[in-house]
């Protein structure tokens, strides 16, 4: 797929991350097209952009005749852990997650899938934290569909790209000391500029790993 432009579906625009990803495609040159398919209005319409909005994914079959002739799917959408169960947690995060895949994967098999994960996921699904073993049985699972690649992000901090709209109040304290904490820790924190270029890049090019760690995101970010 090298120097090709390409065509890929978004999820969770209406979040930070996906609307992060978001902003880089849309600034990207080798990004032809973007379906963007959500619960909510992204915010973002014009040029490149088709939106489609659906509120259950577990009934994404529905609209699959409009998932045709991606090349790649980008999928931010996600929840926190805090405040729920494991059956919850699961239910949205593997069982949602799996069902948009595997029918994507049937109306696209050999495309690529790019799942953000995030830092400390345990691909033994064994370890005591209950968010990292549903995120490491998601991130297995999906290496089993039939896909050309799965690639599993994990960052850990992500700062958001000037003029997100969606972005909690923390982010915005923590935007304002992010050159300091980059510093100090450059294995940690990201940009989501980064992520997007990354996300874009590996589509493009490939990459030697399934397992997309924060320095391997940095590494895509800066490849042309």
């Amino acid at each position: 797929m090298t120097n090709s432009k390409i065509k890929v579906i978004i999820t969770g625009a209406s979040g930070m991350v996906g609307e992060g990803v978001l902003q880089e495609c849309i600034a990207d040159d080798k990004v032809q097209s973007i379906l963007v398919i959500g619960r909510r209005p992204c915010g973002y319409s014009g040029g490149k952009i088709k939106e489609i909005l659906h509120s259950d994914f577990s009934t994404i079959s529905v609209i699959s005749d409009q998932l045709k002739e991606y090349d790649a799917c980008f999928f931010c959408a996600g929840i926190s852990s805090l405040g729920i169960n494991e059956d919850q947690f699961t239910k949205i995060t593997y069982d949602l997650t799996l069902g948009f895949a595997k029918t994507f994967a049937e109306v696209n098999p050999n495309r690529i899938f790019c799942y953000i994960s995030g830092a400390g996921t345990d691909s033994s699904e064994k370890g005591k934290q209950m968010w990292a073993r549903v995120k490491g049985k998601t991130e297995n699972d999906l290496l089993k569909l039939p896909f050309k690649s799965v690639y599993n992000f994990r960052p850990a901090f992500m700062k958001p790209n000037k003029g997100a709209k969606n972005v909690k109040g923390f982010y915005r304290v923590i935007n304002a000391i992010f050159p300091l904490l980059r510093a100090f820790n450059k294995n940690y924190f990201l940009t989501l500029q980064e992520v997007g270029k990354a996300m874009i890049n590996i589509t493009v090019n490939g990459y030697p790993s399934h397992t997309i760690e924060v320095k391997d995101i940095a590494i895509l970010a800066n490849n042309k």
